[in-house]
């Protein structure tokens, strides 16, 4: 007897063991599928691994919270180590920690609703759920590592244009799961000699899910490659560089200026000499002019000679006074204003999605004690609007660098008439890690959509990005340079520009609904429940 039960704890321990790898080795993969590795596939079997183990008969609830919480440190971990460049590493693993804390919930529920017919379709609608609420708390969000993000380079990214990133992640999730199920099955056929045990429908509804993505992939390519029947015209990015990378970046704020006049006058010059196209529209990025132009004379004379030089509006990434700031009391709105040289200032985009710990601080009391830069973070405000404005005549969607992440503001700009998306960004306080990452997001903007898209960041990584997701043309990092290409203006609405908010809507519905259903079936739950009921 005592040795059987030490038989039995031994073989608990293994397999809790081996969960526990599986856990650690699925977060790893699935941060292998981002930039800049960009292993699209690693995706796949980190799901399939993290599919396994919540299944097991031995993961309770409390253990898929805990396998899910492990998950999620192994993804962001390493994901997010740009974080720290230049603020230290307390930040950076406080936000892992907390970013992990939706994997944990994603964990927790997965192990309910695992005993009704089909788990890997609630396993996909639960991802996708979480995914949605990691995107509004706290401080109003951070969708940076949503799965569909890590997919820009592999065949399941036209998917995002028919139901956008909540789509898409949720396939993901469904492939890897679908994976484990089918295998789980076929392993636990192959070991019952009675063959009217084996449970086809078992085998038969994940296939059918496999084939279903890969079908809705194949049909919705063409259309995603397709081209629009819209004008084309030349449009320029320049990435004046800064002095210096690090939190102080703006320090020489004259000097960003500087070199993004410099650098369009290159242009222009490029261009009198034949060597580029002429470009109708010219944007630079957020932050290029930190200095107020409306407020200064001279770094509004630099802007105009550029202008003037290049023969074509600028957007302006530029930072000035919001109604109400004092000098004693600086409040601040980044915005993104066009500069035409013949009528001047015109529109603007005053940013609405602002960055917490970038442009402003929640809870400063509290994060003063755990960095040091915490005094010195900004106070900025939100802005209105839709995103889009008006240069050349072309109706340009502007989503500054931090809003690109949120799906609602691309697709604000787009129903609001861009027929071209823009994203001035400043990424001198990362690293090229980081630009990538965010060059992902773009990438899979461009398909969502279905629009061009131009990234212009003032350390880079600048690029025009096709309407396949398709890299056109593209900086390095940390240098200056400039991009000037023929794009096409697009007119068309995809499904995922109509219909993606009801796809997602669907998909919260259904995790909702999944995870009632398993908990009334299940009778812990259904006491719990009559006994607060007839309370």
């Amino acid at each position: 007897m005592v040795a059987g039960l030490l038989l039995r704890r031994r073989a608990a321990v293994l397999g809790r063991v081996f969960a526990l790898g599986a856990t650690l080795i699925a977060g790893l993969l699935l941060c292998a599928s981002f930039p800049p590795l960009d292993w699209w596939w690693a995706a796949v079997p980190a799901f399939a691994l993290l599919g396994w183990v919540l299944t097991r008969p031995s993961t309770t609830v409390a253990g898929g919270l805990g396998y899910g919480y492990l998950f999620g440190l192994a993804f962001y971990v390493p994901l997010l180590p740009w974080t720290s460049d230049f603020v230290g590493v307390r930040p950076w693993l406080i936000l892992a920690s907390i970013c992990a804390v939706y994997p944990a919930l994603f964990g927790l529920l997965a192990v309910v609703v695992r005993r009704l017919p089909g788990w890997p379709i609630w396993f996909a609608a639960l991802w996708a759920a979480q995914e949605w609420a990691k995107s509004l708390f706290p401080f109003g969000g951070f969708p940076w590592g949503e799965v569909g993000f890590g997919q820009t380079t592999g065949p399941f990214l036209p998917l995002a244009a028919l139901g956008g990133i909540p789509l898409l992640s949720a396939a993901v999730m469904l492939i890897g799961c679908s994976a484990t199920a089918i295998t789980l099955e076929v392993i636990r056929g192959a070991r019952d000699s009675d063959t009217t045990t084996y449970r086809h429908v078992a085998v038969l509804v994940p296939s059918a899910c496999v084939l279903l993505v890969v079908l809705t992939t194949v049909l919705i390519g063409p259309q995603v490659r397709r081209a629009d029947s819209g004008p084309t015209v030349a449009v320029a990015a320049v990435q004046g560089n800064v002095p210096r990378l690090g939190y102080d970046f703006n320090a020489q704020r004259r000097a960003v200026l500087d070199n993004h006049v410099k650098e369009t006058l290159r242009l222009a010059d490029d261009v009198r000499a034949g060597r580029a196209p002429a470009p109708k529209l010219v944007i630079w990025p957020e932050n290029s002019s930190d200095i107020d132009p409306l407020t200064n004379a001279d770094a509004a004379q630099q802007i105009a000679t550029a202008a003037n030089a290049i023969r074509a509006p600028i957007l302006v990434g530029m930072i000035r006074a919001a109604p109400g700031s004092t000098r004693e009391y600086p409040i601040w709105m980044n915005t993104v204003r066009v500069f035409d040289p013949q009528t001047g200032w015109g529109e603007r985009h005053d940013k609405v999605i602002i960055q917490p710990f970038g442009e402003y601080l929640p809870w400063r009391g509290f994060f003063r004690l755990i960095s040091q830069y915490a005094d010195d973070a900004n106070y900025f405000v939100p802005g209105q609007g839709n995103g889009v404005v008006h240069a050349a005549g072309i109706p340009v969607g502007v989503t500054t660098c931090w809003e690109v992440l949120f799906d609602r503001a691309p697709r604000e700009a787009v129903l609001g008439g861009a027929q071209l998306l823009t994203v001035p960004s400043n990424n001198a306080t990362f690293d090229a890690t980081m630009s990538r990452q965010q060059l992902a997001v773009s990438k899979a903007r461009a398909v969502e959509h279905g629009r061009y898209v131009v990234v212009a960041g003032t350390t880079g990584i600048s690029a025009i990005i096709a309407p396949d997701g398709r890299v056109v043309v593209q900086t390095g990092f940390n240098q200056a340079a400039y991009l000037d290409s023929t794009v096409r203006l697009e007119t068309r609405l995809t499904p995922a520009t109509r219909w993606a908010p009801i796809v997602q809507g669907l998909l919260i519905g259904v995790a909702g609904s999944a995870t009632a259903a398993a908990a009334l079936r299940d009778h812990r739950f259904a006491f719990a429940f009559r006994r607060w009921r007839d309370r």
